[in-house]
């Protein structure tokens, strides 16, 4: 189990920014090679980001290099780069077809890159949401080493040329189906960025309303979203109370056998032990990383 609550992007032209973000408390940093980098600046940002990841001081944050899509003059380029520094994952950009998946997976396995290296996919563009099944079914194969899905609801605004409002009106139904399509194959997902990191108020709210769809985590474009979004995604007490009385419940003598039970009047199911279970996982893991055992009591 992996926190996947905060994901912060960072220009991977900007060096400050990249020092910085080893300092905060993000689970994981997308080092940005395309849309936040201009073209002029391309070569440079993947030196930058390159020598980064290779000095291996970023702890136990997760590192995610978004590199240009392949038929672009850096894509090629960017891939080998990343393969030879290994970071946790590469992030490939505006993912519409499963064989954008596999075929980066199958440049990456040709290359004989280390195993430890993933693959996301930015679910970006129309045809994304529309293929959002056949991608998240690369999944169970491991040669293509996917884990998880990021949003970019920015661009899937542009290109269905939808108005956007606070309560995400158009953009819920492709949230929606994209997370269903991925649970389906055990995919994370993360939630787009807000674009207005001087608004708190609405900030956190657009994070409960992710957290509420059933997103791992929030995309972030800014260090002072870290902290709410920790917050926000983070198991609650109550729900780290409960899940424990789930997995002890089951696992009383009585109930070893058994696929429904009560736990304080309320019928209980396998399924929730599941659930239950991957809730004190990841709240332990959090507990872990802050040094706290009991983080939120």
């Amino acid at each position: 189990m992996r926190p996947r609550r905060s994901v912060l992007y960072v220009p991977g032209d900007n060096e400050r920014a990249i020092e910085k973000a080893k300092t905060l408390a993000a689970d994981s940093i997308i080092i940005d090679l395309e849309d936040s980098v201009a073209p002029t600046n391309k070569e440079l940002a993947r030196q930058r980001a390159i020598a980064a990841i290779r000095e291996r001081g970023f702890g136990s944050h997760e590192v995610i290099l978004r590199v240009n899509p392949i038929e672009t003059p850096w894509g090629m380029a960017d891939l080998h780069a990343a393969m030879e520094v290994v970071p946790d994952a590469v992030l490939v950009p505006k993912v519409s077809h499963a064989g954008d998946v596999t075929g980066t997976a199958k440049v990456v396995n040709a290359a004989d890159a280390d195993p430890r290296l993933r693959l996301w996919a930015m679910i970006e563009t129309p045809m994304g949401i529309i293929n959002a099944r056949e991608i998240a079914a690369c999944a169970p194969d491991p040669d293509n080493r996917l884990v998880c899905f990021v949003l970019g609801t920015n661009d899937l605004l542009k290109e269905s040329r939808a108005r956007p409002s606070s309560n995400r009106f158009a953009v819920v139904p492709w949230l929606a189906m994209t997370l269903v399509a991925a649970r389906a194959y055990g995919l994370d997902v993360i939630d787009g960025v807000y674009n207005d990191f001087n608004d708190d108020l609405g900030f956190r709210a657009e994070c409960e309303h992710g957290r509420t769809l059933g997103m791992d985590g929030k995309t972030l474009i800014h260090p002072s979203q870290v902290i709410p979004c920790n917050e926000i995604f983070s198991p609650s007490e109550e729900e780290i109370i409960w899940a424990r009385k789930i997995i002890q419940a089951f696992e009383e003598p009585e109930n070893a056998r058994k696929g429904v039970i009560t736990v304080e009047g309320k019928m209980v199911e396998r399924l929730h032990l599941v659930m239950a279970k991957r809730v004190a996982a990841i709240a332990q893991v959090i507990a872990a990383r802050s040094q706290i055992e009991e983080p939120w009591f």
